[in-house]
């Protein structure tokens, strides 16, 4: 497909909104393709913690930013029915002028969040296999006027989606999964793919990532869809961040940054997916990035 490279910057929502908004403007400024909320209840570390709500925000960002495209990373199916999310989606699309991609994930089982609230929490096999379903019908969802679904866990009866997606055929949808049936829910329903590691070793790492792309190429190819014709996202994620007052190791080595971004690329990923620094000491390192790094890495 010969997608362009793009670059995600994903910025959790602890801040008042006011600050908030001042991130994700200036994640627009410098050019970055895509901003992204994560969607728990609370903090999921550190529940005492600010947290604010994911679609809430990703609305008033629409009329807040003009150019910059927005996601949910990733919106947690057990939060909302499969109906109401895309009900949310689209209404996001559309105040957004056609920006937004639908992130979606299984969710934590240890996500304190759940318990919070009174919701059920499933076993990872029956996350995976709600998903599948969720998936499907959220696709429907965004590209027809009406829809009928009748699943194991989700249904839908003459569901009205009016207006529908403003982009064509439909809202992007990104599935996040880091085991095979999670990745063969992706394979067969997603547009773009979504995965990580928690190695400490970046070495490590780019070979783990690798090495699943390899496997989502085969799992493509098992429900005949073409490998190329899905994106896919690496969230750069930095194991020992927590331990060192939430710094990130990749932002202050231009040499380091510059070697992950290759290893993904040559991985196959097109999309790079950072964090908004959490330690104020490193924004300047991230702006130089973002305005002196990632143009050339753009190449």
């Amino acid at each position: 497909m010969g997608f362009d490279i793009r670059f995600q910057v994903l910025t959790l929502p602890g801040n008042p909104y006011s600050e908030y908004r001042s991130q994700v403007r200036r994640v627009e400024e410098l050019g970055f393709d895509i901003a992204a909320v994560p969607d728990h209840f609370c903090d999921w570390a550190n529940p005492p913690a600010a947290w604010l709500e994911c679609w809430t925000l990703l609305a008033a960002l629409a009329v807040e930013t003009s150019t910059i495209r927005l996601a949910s990373n990733v919106a947690q199916i057990p939060l909302r029915h499969p109906g109401v999310l895309a009900h949310q989606a689209i209404t996001v699309d559309q105040v957004s002028g056609g920006r937004l991609e639908l992130g979606l994930g299984a969710g934590l089982a240890i996500d304190p969040g759940t318990e919070m609230i009174g919701l059920e929490n499933w076993s990872n096999v029956e996350r995976a296999a709600r998903f599948g379903e969720y998936i499907e019908l959220v696709g429907l969802l965004l590209s027809q006027e009406v829809t009928t679904y009748d699943g194991r866990y989700y249904q839908a009866c003459d569901a009205v989606m009016n207006p529908s997606s403003l982009q064509s055929p439909r809202v992007p949808v990104v599935a996040a999964a880091l085991g095979p049936r999670m990745m063969s829910h992706a394979a067969r329903w997603a547009d773009t793919w979504n995965t990580m590691s928690f190695d400490p070793d970046f070495n490590a790492q780019i070979d783990e990532l690798g090495a699943r792309a390899q496997a989502m190429d085969e799992l493509c190819s098992a429900v005949g869809r073409d490998p190329a014709a899905l994106r896919r996202s690496a969230n750069l994620f930095d194991a020992r961040a927590r331990a060192e007052g939430g710094r990130l190791r990749y932002y202050d080595d231009d040499d380091l940054f510059e070697r992950l971004v290759r290893g993904l690329v040559a991985a196959g990923f097109t999309d790079i997916g950072l964090y908004y620094p959490s330690d104020p000491g490193q924004i300047p390192s991230f702006e130089h990035l973002a305005l002196d790094v990632i143009p050339e890495l753009r190449h």
